[in-house]
């Protein structure tokens, strides 16, 4: 039932919006862990972060994402890693990842309720099996000096 519906909410989305636009945030805490989240719609672990809503900019976005999933209140400026094609994913989508270490932030109850299942610190050089390959990526890129390919 989650492909299902996972299946039925992006093709509403693409008839509503003909490119989509995400935010996610790499969120550090002292220690050099990442947090990664697990949904309820879907498998596998991810950066926390969501939709860009219509008029919204991407940082307010971050901002909002970032309270719903993983309950982190932004108080530095997030610093921009870059931006991603995710059209592997979902054509014509892209992903814009920030970057947060434990002074940006600062920890409060998280806003969602049923969205997230589990929130997760992790070692970003050795992520778990079942993050997604674009959070694999990701870290590798930024913690292990992996290279870009431009694609989530």
């Amino acid at each position: 039932m989650p492909k299902l519906r996972t299946r039925m909410f992006q093709s509403w989305f693409r008839m509503s919006r003909p490119m989509t636009l995400g935010v996610r945030a790499m969120l550090e805490d002292s220690q050099g862990r990442v947090l990664l989240v697990r949904h309820t719609y879907t498998s596998g672990l991810f950066l926390p972060g969501g939709g860009v809503e219509k008029g919204e900019i991407a940082e307010v976005s971050l901002r909002r994402e970032l309270i719903e999933e993983a309950g982190a209140e932004i108080v530095g400026a997030p610093r921009l890693i870059g931006i991603y094609s995710n059209h592997r994913v979902f054509p014509n989508d892209h992903v814009v990842l920030y970057r947060l270490d434990a002074e940006a932030w600062q920890a409060r109850e998280p806003t969602s309720r049923g969205e997230i299942s589990q929130r997760l610190w992790i070692d970003p050089v050795s992520p778990p099996e079942d993050a997604t390959p674009g959070t694999k990526r990701r870290l590798a890129e930024v913690y292990g000096g992996g290279v870009s390919d431009g694609y989530w």
